[in-house]
């Protein structure tokens, strides 16, 4: 039973290392760009969008499908980076322990 012992205490080091991450991801700002870093969108490591930054150049009736398209290039940059911040950070919990596949920690 030993081992069930050691076990134990290796989920409840994981545990506190997850909460320790959800607070970090709650600081963390992730951004993307997109045309050239004419518009810039800031994600929080939890997929929060926290900001939009639009390139005064583009503020023009005619540009609008243009920036439309910006901003969800932009979100999409920003969105991957995220997720791979929280990949890196999750590896770190987890010590390398591979999650079964579909299992995506901690959304």
């Amino acid at each position: 039973m030993k081992n069930l012992g050691d076990m134990m205490k290796q989920v409840q080091q994981m545990q506190s290392k997850m909460e320790e991450m959800q607070a970090k991801l709650d600081d963390l700002e992730i951004t993307g760009q997109a045309g050239a870093g004419l518009v810039t969108v800031t994600l929080s490591g939890k997929g929060a969008m926290k900001g939009v930054t639009i390139d005064e150049s583009m503020l023009k009736p005619e540009e609008r499908e243009i920036v439309e398209d910006l901003i969800v290039a932009a979100h999409a940059e920003a969105r991957a980076k995220m997720e791979q911040a929280v990949a890196d950070q999750m590896k770190d919990v987890t010590g390398g322990l591979p999650l079964p596949p579909g299992m995506k920690l901690p959304f």
